[in-house]
This record gives C-alpha cells, structure tokens and sequence, in this order.
C-alpha cells in the first residue's frame, strides 16, 4: 500500500525528466525476477561476507540489523545506538568514505564490500536479517538510468529473500515510490509517508541532516517481506 502523504511546499529537490514512476519499472522488476543475476562476486566481497556471517553467528540471540551503502557508518551507528540489542553491520564500497568513521565500534561493524554480491551471498547462505536499512541512495535521476536505480537492478529481487522489515529513505519522492511499487512486485508489503522532522528529531546520515536543514521534504518507505 502507497499512503497518500502530506503536500509538501517545497519545490523537487532533484531535477529529473520523469513527472511519476518509471513507466517500464514493473516489466523490469518482473524480468529480474525471471531471470538469474551472475555476475561473478568479487574476491574481497566474498571474504568480507564470510567474516559478517561468523561475527553474526558468533553473538549472543539478539536482530540482525544490515545497513547498505552506509557510506560514513554515521547511520550504522545511529542503529546500533537505537537497537541496543541487535548486532549491526554497515557495508559500503568505498574505503574512503569508511575511513571517516571513528573505529571505537561497540556492538556493529563496519565492512567494505559490494552491496548487491553482498546480498546475494546472504542468500546463498540462507542468513536471514531481521531489519534491513537502505538510506539515501544515489538517485540516477534520469529515465534513462533506472537500471541503476536499486529497484532497478537485477539484484534488487534478493531483497525479499532476505527477510525481515526493510526502510528506504530518499529526498526525491519519485524515488522512493518506484521503490514500494518494486517492492509490491518482488514480495515487500508496506507504506510510503513523509519523515516527521520534528525538534527532537536526530538525522540518521550527512545526507538526510542537509536535505532537512534545507527545508526539503524527506520519504520514507518501510516494508515488511512477506516471506
């Protein structure tokens, strides 16, 4: 279900020539689904999926919580304070922008790797998480890039294999849209809404803390599988 959200007075942050959802998103989505993502995992990728799984399953009963494309772990650290209960992961590709983060890590880590291949060796491994985070990723705001798009990626169907609550954050509305429609395709149940950012309110990531102090409104999609 897409829940009709609030109007908001500011004007679409990202320029884009699409006025709603990709036109071609579902046929996409289903030809995915259809079809088997092979492309080969990286080395590393593979190594660091093997360390994530043993750190997991060396831990105490506790929520398998996975942050994708964490980018300054600034957000992986926001879960693990929220859910102090849970064993936190936080993966991105690039070293650089992990190196920002301080290394002084309680219960998370913090893991380059590629997010798609990461994904799919979870699969493979049968590794269920019990809530999966997926903030502010890069928009590809033109028509002609969908694919590149995380809904629009062969590996975006593994999603539903995961397991678990899923949430999306995105300051392009469109975007976050086409998500829950994606989602309805692969498995995924839930709702689109508008962030509240109230006076209390404490932003997850460098993205969302600008997006919000420039006035723009913030989406969210949270979904649950159905599997």
């Amino acid at each position: 279900m897409i829940e009709q959200a609030q109007t908001n007075r500011y004007e679409e942050p990202i320029r884009t020539d699409q006025q709603g959802p990709h036109p071609d998103l579902v046929a996409v989505v289903k030809r995915h689904m259809d079809t088997t993502w092979r492309k080969p995992t990286p080395a590393h990728t593979a190594q660091v999926t093997s360390a994530a799984l043993d750190w997991w399953q060396g831990q105490p009963s506790g929520p398998h919580i996975l942050d994708s494309f964490c980018g300054t772990g600034m957000s992986t650290a926001h879960l693990a304070q929220q859910n102090p209960s849970a064993y936190v992961i936080g993966i991105d590709k690039s070293a650089d922008r992990l190196s920002k983060h301080d290394t002084g890590l309680g219960h998370y880590r913090l893991m380059r790797a590629e997010c798609e291949p990461f994904w799919r060796a979870l699969v493979e491994a049968r590794h269920r998480l019990d809530a999966h985070w997926l903030l502010y990723p890069n928009p590809w705001p033109k028509g002609q890039h969908l694919k590149r798009r995380i809904h629009g990626h062969p590996a975006f169907p593994l999603l539903a294999l995961l397991g678990g609550t899923i949430e999306l954050r995105s300051n392009w509305r469109i975007y976050v849209e086409e998500f829950a429609i994606a989602c309805s395709v692969i498995g995924i149940d839930g709702q689109l809404e508008q962030l509240a950012v109230t006076e209390d309110w404490q932003p997850m990531t460098l993205f969302e803390r600008k997006y919000a102090q420039r006035g723009q409104a913030l989406w969210r999609f949270r979904g649950h599988n159905r599997h």
